[in-house]
């Protein structure tokens, strides 16, 4: 039951709120919106997300901080949401539908079908 047929989804994020933006592209991403649908086959669309860097960002959450470890003694480095809002919008964005998408193989298949510009 392989689905040949993946339609482009152009999104525009200008003005959006990068989760709730995130939650509908996982939806494309999946292939939910498609009566073919089912768990276990990658029937998913492509989505291309334009206006990054114009999405909206609540007061309250410009504070948040995204970590990451280099796997070096005391190598934890960390960045709000402000900061990473002002160098690379597009990885607000590609982190959110990442932790959002299921954590199996389908997933990097998945997020290759994702390009943000900002």
């Amino acid at each position: 039951m392989k689905d040949a047929t993946r339609d482009i989804h152009t999104i525009d994020a200008e003005g959006k709120v990068p989760g709730r933006l995130a939650t509908s592209v996982v939806r494309l991403l999946i292939g939910k919106h498609k009566a073919s649908f089912a768990p276990n086959v990658d029937g998913g669309d492509f989505v291309q997300v334009v206006n990054a860097a114009s999405m909206k960002i609540h007061p309250v959450k410009e504070s948040k901080v995204y970590y990451r470890h280099t796997t070096y003694a005391s190598g934890l480095k960390q960045r709000t949401l402000k900061g990473l809002m002002a160098t690379d919008p597009s990885k607000i964005l590609r982190e959110a539908v990442s932790r959002m998408l299921p954590k199996n193989k389908q997933r990097s298949p998945r997020l290759k079908r994702l390009t943000i510009k900002n």
